[in-house]
């Protein structure tokens, strides 16, 4: 993984510097995209742009770049990094000026940063030897603009910081209504007798591209049903199944709740089948 995107150039990551007067340094001023490849084929390419597109739009940062020159980069890159199972970072922020402000400087140049890193294979949709997570629940101290995908990202890593501590993969997290919103890292969807139900989208919320394509996937399909609604914590703790998704991860069964299984305390049917379909239609988007 040693060739990196830095502002029009494809070089050696050791020879890629950014001025401390970045406002992506300095405040965070920017946002992120990380888009997953195996065998150079990309999951939710289009979707993880539009994406960036508006969360550029939303914080007034003007790139002027097409679809198929974030292709052309993105392609590059994986090129250069062997094309196996990559991890594609993009991280924009809105440039360096020389004084530290905290207005919108007008004209500055987005400074754009690109990466690759190895993921894991895809996940196989076998109930054995899935890949499960234990999580805990903690209320949602996140800002409340969580639909942007900023580089600010401190609540997140508290919340993390909050699972080292008690030894677990994950942290839901719910608001002053004791709502489910996302997890520090993923979206987060339950099953109950049958049904696979996820929060809606609001400012609380990122809009995931894994949770739209298996949305998206789920509702063609039309063998499970799904209901996108408020959800209540109650629900999540007697959930029968809870799924972790992002690009990362794709659909992650979730196996243990505050200390609690959940269900049968293994990853479950309803799981197996929506892991399966994500799996056959993850490159059509």
């Amino acid at each position: 993984m040693s060739i990196v995107y830095l502002n029009g150039q494809f070089i050696p990551k050791n020879q890629a510097s950014i001025s401390p007067m970045d406002r992506g340094f300095l405040f965070a001023d920017g946002i992120y995209e990380v888009v997953p490849s195996y065998q150079g084929k990309m999951v939710g390419f289009k979707q993880h742009m539009q994406r960036l597109h508006d969360g550029l739009a939303a914080l007034e940062i003007d790139v002027d770049m097409t679809l198929a020159q974030w292709q052309a980069i993105f392609e590059r890159l994986m090129s250069e990094n062997g094309a196996g199972n990559l991890g594609i970072y993009l991280h924009v922020s809105r440039g360096t000026e020389d004084n530290r402000a905290h207005r919108y400087p007008q004209q500055l140049s987005p400074t754009i940063f690109a990466f690759t890193f190895e993921i894991p294979a895809e996940p196989v949709a076998r109930i054995e030897s899935a890949h499960t997570y234990k999580v805990v629940s903690e209320q949602d101290k996140r800002w409340k603009r969580c639909n942007i995908k900023s580089t600010a990202l401190l609540g997140n890593i508290m919340h993390f910081r909050s699972g080292q501590k008690a030894a677990v993969d994950e942290v839901l997290l719910f608001n002053e209504h004791n709502e489910l919103t996302e997890a520090a890292a993923c979206n987060v969807f339950i099953v109950k007798e049958g049904v696979v139900i996820t929060p809606e989208l609001d400012n609380q919320i990122l809009p995931g591209i894994t949770r739209f394509i298996l949305l998206d996937a789920l509702l063609k399909d039309g063998h499970i049903p799904v209901e996108v609604r408020k959800v209540h914590m109650d629900e999540v703790r007697y959930a029968d199944e809870i799924w972790l998704t992002s690009s990362s991860k794709e659909v992650a069964p979730v196996v243990e709740l505050d200390g609690k299984a959940v269900g049968s305390g293994q990853a479950g049917p309803i799981w197996q089948q929506a892991q399966s379909l994500f799996s056959k239609v993850k490159y059509h988007y």
